[in-house]
């Protein structure tokens, strides 16, 4: 039999009756709320009694030994967070956590108050066993500890990477209705690991619109990005895998349109790079053509204004995948818009503020599409709820099923666990 592990709430009744860490105290006679210091790890003032609690709760059990485990700050706080979230009995009062100068959290029982917690917890502590609620919610905390999320770099972003001899062929998004069987893994391999690590190749639909009609439509993969051009460009020092966009003569009728289109595909030059890095998607123009860009929903509604120009010949963000998180644990909890995702490209032209985007000569999307189906899994409410598993379309990974609480959970730990890196981190 393993070491019996301490529970949580008696374990931390019996701190704040001790009052001896610093800033976790009762906040009211009864004693049914009190407070947690939540101060960010990075912040100027942030001092170690600021952490204590985090770290206590790691020795007592035993995930934490001092002078023979590294110390890890991030890890220590999400499970101490997720040890909290999976009591009934407990929710949290007020987050204050932004708080400049007082940084913290306010829990309150919700039941009949501290309770009883005379007995101790028996379940052994078997390394890897116990509940399937508690493994799966351990598969989530490794997740989010091999996750590499880094906020915009300042002064400017990694240099694009030149795209090697070999590369991927497209692929096409594989079909829910007959999704690749669930591989046998080895215990400690986790399945959603490779959700958003650094330099893993996430899935791209493309979508080209000459005055309104689809022209084109292709979904690549490659880690080097994708590169919109407008004829076959030859030079291999260029960033990304060129995705050449068709002849308007195609598809188009009216010669005069056909001779705009062809002149604002040939000044695409090198043409308009995109690439993903930590949970940033980076853009630049390696041509003349300038080029509008901005994120909306995938139809594109008339009066959307531009979030910006695509500088040339260096790298510009274009999407920050953190903004996008917290609005999908707000859509989670049925309070907030669906959110957005589509990248929208106006080239050659400026944005389409006050007329019809399919007035415009070259206008193409890119979707990003595991963003699209994280999206599917909140509209549904979780994707255990889907007659299929889940693929997010990223290499390496395998489709997912999370029940709507283990998927909000993920996503909360998500959020925070950004909150860790600096910037310029990856």
């Amino acid at each position: 039999m393993g070491t019996p592990k301490p529970r949580i709430l008696p374990w931390l009744v019996s701190q704040l009756d001790l009052g001896q860490l610093e800033g976790v105290a009762w906040v009211n006679e009864s004693r049914t709320r009190f407070r947690i210091p939540w101060k960010h790890g990075l912040r100027q003032d942030a001092q170690e009694e600021d952490f204590r609690i985090f770290q206590a709760w790691a020795e007592a059990t035993g995930a934490y030994v001092p002078g023979r485990d590294k110390p890890d700050l991030p890890t220590w706080k999400r499970n101490f967070r997720s040890a909290l979230n999976r009591k009934d009995g407990l929710c949290l009062a007020e987050d204050r956590s932004k708080d400049p100068h007082d940084p913290h959290k306010i829990y309150e029982f919700v039941n009949s108050g501290v309770g009883d917690f005379s007995q101790p917890d028996t379940s052994p502590d078997t390394n890897g066993g116990g509940s399937t609620s508690d493994t799966q919610e351990n598969i989530l905390d490794e997740l989010l500890g091999n996750m590499v999320l880094a906020p915009l770099p300042d002064p400017g972003p990694p240099s694009l990477a030149v795209a090697p001899e070999p590369c991927p062929q497209p692929l096409r998004s594989p079909s829910l209705d007959n999704p690749t069987p669930f591989p046998n893994l080895e215990p400690s391999e986790n399945p959603l690991k490779r959700l958003l690590v650094l330099g893993e190749e996430w899935e791209f639909e493309v979508t080209a619109f000459y005055r309104g009609r689809q022209v084109f439509q292709q979904t690549i993969s490659c880690p080097e990005g994708l590169r919109l051009v407008g004829s076959e460009v030859r030079e291999r020092t260029l960033p990304g895998w060129p995705i050449t966009l068709p002849d308007p003569g195609i598809s188009l009728t009216d010669r005069g349109v056909m001779s705009y289109v062809r002149h604002v595909l040939s000044s695409l030059g090198g043409g308009l790079a995109l690439r993903r890095a930590g949970q940033w998607l980076w853009a630049q123009r390696l041509g003349h053509c300038h080029t509008y860009w901005a994120v909306s929903e995938e139809l594109l509604n008339s009066g959307h204004g531009p979030d910006g120009e695509v500088p040339k010949d260096k790298e510009g963000g274009v999407f920050d995948l953190r903004p996008f998180i917290v609005d999908l644990i707000t859509f989670t909890e049925g309070s907030g818009r669906s959110p957005r995702y589509a990248l929208w490209f106006c080239v050659g032209e400026s944005w389409p503020q006050d007329q019809p985007w399919t007035k415009r000569l070259v206008m193409v999307k890119v979707v990003p599409t595991c963003l699209r189906a994280l999206v599917e899994i909140a509209r549904v409410g979780g994707a255990s709820s889907l007659e299929n598993t889940v693929d997010l379309h990223i290499s390496n990974s395998h489709p997912l099923s999370l029940t709507s609480d283990q998927y909000k959970a993920y996503l909360q730990d998500l959020v925070e666990d950004m909150d860790f890196q600096g910037p310029g981190e990856t």
